[in-house]
């Protein structure tokens, strides 16, 4: 499957953010989904994930609370809103497909990768 993330951008504290991922190649609705974001000599690091049809989905703390992950199948997209975007949200945000819900917790189990997608939140 290929995935393509877009939406990114600058914005203010406080501010929204909506990023997108639209897949190709495969049957979308097979994979579990995520988003993990990593900052500059920082890791990668989980975000959010969600299960093949939804509505089943699981969030890093932080940022639980601000951010909502969802998947339109028909659209073949999956979704983060972002919103009371902080500062410490700067990073490259990725989104990742997997088999199981378990492979999109972890960066070392993702089966595919996007392109990721700058997110740079300004104080």
């Amino acid at each position: 499957v290929q995935l393509q993330a877009s939406g990114g951008g600058l914005v203010q504290a406080g501010g929204s953010l909506r990023l997108s991922c639209a897949a190709s190649g495969r049957t979308f609705s097979r994979y579990a989904m995520g988003w993990f974001r990593q900052a500059p000599g920082q890791e990668r690091e989980f975000v959010a994930r969600i299960m093949y049809s939804g509505p089943v989905t699981n969030y890093a703390d932080p940022p639980k609370g601000r951010f909502t992950i969802s998947r339109d199948n028909a659209k073949n997209t999956v979704y983060l809103q972002m919103n009371s975007l902080k500062p410490e949200d700067t990073a490259v945000y990725y989104c990742a497909a997997g088999p199981s819900f378990e492979s999109v917790a972890v960066a070392d189990r993702v089966a595919y990768w996007g392109q990721g997608t700058q997110v740079t939140v300004s104080s």
